[in-house]
């Protein structure tokens, strides 16, 4: 079974640091790195790098990631048996946003082509990944310390 958690040796070296700003980190550096692979590639093979929403959409995708989390973890304790359905319903909102702020624009030509879809997906997805990684280590603390 794969493991979540930190190592021992993350541990040492970043001992105690807020899990928030640790997430925040965590999803600025993978976004960040994620961001320059993908309009590096879009321009590599002759795309516009900065066109579909791109960096609309990798920022609406981190601000809605932090949002969703941030206030997960802050009321952890008083949440603690319905994290699962808030953190869906945060896929909801994303999914809604996507509708407003996205899909207009990507339909507008009638159809929405491949390079519009990653323009959101890739954030989104990677956005899904942290989210989930860090509310599934913050749900097995609370399973060790039980209210």
């Amino acid at each position: 079974m794969v493991s979540f958690a930190p190592t021992k040796a993350f541990k040492t070296v970043m001992p105690k640091i807020n899990p928030i700003v640790s997430f925040l980190l965590v999803l600025t550096a993978i976004l960040t790195l994620v961001f320059f692979s993908h309009t590096y590639l879009l321009n590599y093979f002759g795309h516009s790098q900065y066109g579909n929403l791109i960096v609309t959409s990798y920022w609406v995708n981190a601000a809605l990631a932090a949002f969703i989390y941030i206030p997960l973890f802050l009321f952890k304790n008083r949440l603690k048996n319905n994290i699962g359905y808030l953190f869906i319903g945060g896929s909801f909102l994303k999914f809604t946003f996507f509708f407003i702020l996205f899909y207009p624009s990507y339909r507008a030509d009638g159809e929405m082509d491949k390079l519009e879809f990653a323009a959101f997906f890739v954030p989104y997805a990677i956005c899904l990944v942290v989210e989930t990684v860090f509310t599934s280590i913050m749900l097995k603390k609370l399973d060790k310390n039980p209210l």
